[in-house]
């Protein structure tokens, strides 16, 4: 399907609708409100009364009914409803329809113009929604925050209209549609391009997974914060654009490690600073040891003299390490500067880098000190995984085997028929696999931020894993390379609770190695494995919690495991 129409995006009041019809005007395309087409499709019932009457839940199915209609036309300037954003099956429809350009302005701008247009229409007019209540300031601007990461995740371009005349929003509009409409989807605009109405991939399996040539593959929607997911090749060169969209500009603090700075670092210096931002860098060793409170002093003690301010924002460039170090000093100078992930490993990518999690390491075990603490945005470059070792790269495909284990069995079917293409990082499908992985992540975040409940299954394998991890002194395995023995133990003790088939433990088995994986750990000292799994923080009342399938897809948690099952389950592993 080409992309033709010109779609118009914001809150109420940021001028969507006489901008829209300006500019259909000017090029003598229909325009199209899809407020007043759904109120058409409700047989002319005013929207207060669809709301008060029916609910806003079917209002927003007439809404999502008017978009459909609406960029199904294909030269066509739409204005959409303030909240039309929130449904992903709406923001894949735009995406894939044309040119998304966010009309905003700030919250006081948006009070100011909704008061006026509300004295205009003289005592008797309705009170407007915004404007109910003690405080319709204060409620402009939760509703500006709750939203902003969705019209980001979707925008290709925004203009801020607060100063701007309507012939200035208007021309602006008209620029970016007349730079982007033949761009999008392209290489060098960071995603491959592909033709919605073919298989893109005739000869790799790939049913169910999201596309990567839209807006974002998913969305975190937490108390700590609301943040689009992007991935994609050539992701970086768009990193500059979303954090504009999202409002970031000014200062950018570029955290990264040495490695990953000598590939990548001076290319994003100059994405960033193309596009208007000043650009500090600051690189810490590669490696776990440089989770540390010394470590984050010295970022401290750098952000200090450059006299760094909440408002400018922090971009972690690397792998979980520096992920980690650079969202725990995000989390706590000036009490929370915004931060960016643009994470370079697989591991990264489907793990660390989404849900908010911040920490670095004490003596006395890893992440001991550290907090919830969401990012603005995380964008992934799948290219970046073509510099990593390979080892590196193989851990990483034991979070994904986890996720399509727990979650997704399509997925998992999927990684069995590619694994070659994917091992060898054919951009395509990695970048797709990628993208379901880390959609799979942001769900499981979304519904569980502080992981009291749900969040609890993405721990399947990490209670011997990390147990292995520990009695080998963080020297014998890699994090993944761990948690894939430990999945291994974990679908044994499945299979011994009567939850799980021979059959399914031995696929589990089988698609492991096929990714390089180990299954077993053997001569591992297993007095060390148990002591360091009696520390695991599943523990509750003094019971071993442990994440198992139900089936290939599907995950429980369970604490009513015997001794003896998982003894033998542990014994198993170790055995050459």
């Amino acid at each position: 399907m080409q992309k033709t129409a010109l779609i118009l995006i914001g809150l109420s009041y940021t001028g969507k609708t006489t901008v829209g019809k300006e500019i259909a005007r000017r090029l003598a395309w229909p325009f199209v409100d899809t407020d007043d087409l759904a109120v058409a499709l409700a047989e002319g019932k005013p929207l207060p009364e669809i709301f008060s009457e029916w609910g806003e839940a079917r209002f927003r199915g007439l809404e999502s009914q008017a978009l459909g209609m609406a960029c199904g036309r294909g030269r066509v300037v739409v204005a959409t409803g303030g909240g039309a954003v929130l449904d992903a099956g709406n923001r894949a429809l735009m995406a894939g329809a044309g040119v998304v350009v966010w009309l905003d302005a700030h919250a006081r701008t948006i009070y100011e113009r909704l008061l006026k247009d509300q004295r205009a229409e003289g005592p008797n007019a309705a009170v407007r929604p915004l404007l109910q209540g003690d405080d319709s300031l204060e409620r402009i601007m939760r509703l500006k925050e709750q939203r902003a990461a969705y019209y980001g995740s979707v925008a290709d371009w925004t203009v801020q209209t607060d100063a701007l005349q309507l012939d200035e929003v208007v021309e602006e509009a008209m620029r970016a549609y007349g730079r982007l409409k033949g761009r999008l989807g392209s290489p060098s605009q960071g995603v491959p391009e592909l033709d919605d109405d073919e298989n893109p991939f005739p000869n790799q399996h790939s049913a169910g997974l999201p596309t990567t040539t839209g807006g974002a593959v998913a969305v975190v929607s937490t108390a700590g914060g609301t943040y689009p997911i992007f991935v994609g090749a050539k992701a970086i060169n768009t990193l500059p654009a979303r954090m504009q969209n999202l409002g970031l500009r000014g200062t950018a603090y570029l955290v990264s490690d040495e490695r990953v700075y000598a590939h990548y670092g001076q290319r994003v210096e100059t994405l960033l600073r193309e596009r208007d931002f000043i650009v500090e860098s600051y690189t810490i060793p590669a490696g776990e040891a440089s989770k540390s409170l010394d470590v984050a002093i010295g970022l401290y003690d750098w952000l200090v003299a450059r006299r760094a301010e909440r408002g400018h924002s922090i971009v972690a460039l690397g792998g979980g390490v520096v992920g980690d170090i650079a969202g725990f000093v995000a989390a706590t100078y000036l009490r929370g500067m915004p931060y960016v992930q643009a994470p370079t490993t697989l591991l990264a990518m489907v793990d660390a880098s989404i849900g908010g999690k911040t920490a670095v390491n004490r003596r006395e075990g890893k992440n001991l000190v550290g907090s919830f603490y969401q990012p603005k945005l995380v964008l992934m470059d799948v290219e970046f995984l073509k510099t990593l070792g390979p080892r590196e790269l193989t851990e990483g495909w034991a979070e994904v085997v986890k996720h399509a284990l727990i979650r997704d069995a399509q997925l998992l079917e999927t990684m069995e028929h590619n694994a070659r293409q994917l091992t060898s990082l054919d951009l395509g499908i990695t970048a797709r696999v990628v993208a379901a992985s880390a959609a799979i992540k942001a769900d499981v975040v979304s519904q569980d931020e502080r992981e009291s409940g749900l969040r609890m299954i993405l721990n399947y394998g990490h209670t011997i894993g990390h147990g292995l991890e520990a009695a080998t002194g963080y020297q014998g395995y890699l994090h993944g390379e761990a948690v894939a023995i430990g999945m291994m133990g974990a679908a044994h003790i499945s299979q011994r609770m009567g939850l799980l088939s021979e059959a399914d433990v031995e696929r589990q088995r089988g698609i492991l190695t096929s990714f390089g994986l180990p299954t077993k750990c053997p001569g591992v000292d297993l007095d060390a494995v148990r002591a360091a799994m009696s520390l695991d923080k599943k523990v509750q009342d003094r019971r071993q919690r442990w994440v198992l399938l139900t089936r290939l897809g599907e995950a429980t948690v369970r604490d009513d495991v015997p001794a003896e099952v998982a003894e033998e389950a542990l014994a198993e592993l170790a055995a050459g």
